[in-house]
């Protein structure tokens, strides 16, 4: 009988401590981004170094304190491709980051196919916008957009 409880009380324990563990990865650091109001996304222009403000529409974001990775957003642009091409800088080796499920607007993985058939385009949005991460906005043909942090070169050193 005591092996019964001793044994009942470690399965709920682990169930208690997987349940909690996958709350904290998936929605407990997580805070909606409160934008600034004509500056919510910056691309970096061919010339020069420092990030303009490109005109953004129906923007929401999530980010956490935990980690720089953790930043996404999703929105429009009225700007075309060939004008962002010709204006801005593109990103090296763009790769989106998996979002949470729950932040339905966001698909690493239809987005990383887009920049790998050339349907969506990189950008560098903020060098170093944490030590060693850059962010990084992809455009689609119709002004869909998405941005988010990824490793830079300077962590490789």
């Amino acid at each position: 009988m005591n092996g019964k409880i001793a044994a009942g009380s470690i399965v709920i324990s682990a169930v208690v401590a997987g349940v909690l563990l996958y709350w904290t990865q998936v929605y407990a650091y997580y805070t909606p981004v409160a934008f600034q109001k004509g500056q919510e996304i910056t691309l970096v222009p061919l010339i020069g170094e420092t990030p303009e403000a490109i005109p953004v529409e129906g923007i929401t974001g999530i980010d956490a304190d935990s980690s720089p990775l953790r930043f996404r957003a999703c929105f429009t642009t009225p700007l075309s491709q060939a004008l962002l091409t010709e204006t801005y800088k593109l990103a090296e080796k763009p790769e989106p980051r998996v979002a949470p499920s729950w932040f339905d607007c966001f698909d690493a993985q239809a987005i990383g196919t887009a920049l790998e058939s050339g349907e969506a385009m990189g950008f560098l949005s903020a060098p170093n916008i944490h030590p060693g991460f850059d962010r990084v906005v992809a455009v689609y043909p119709d002004g869909r957009a998405f941005a988010w942090h990824q490793p830079n070169a300077s962590l490789e050193k």
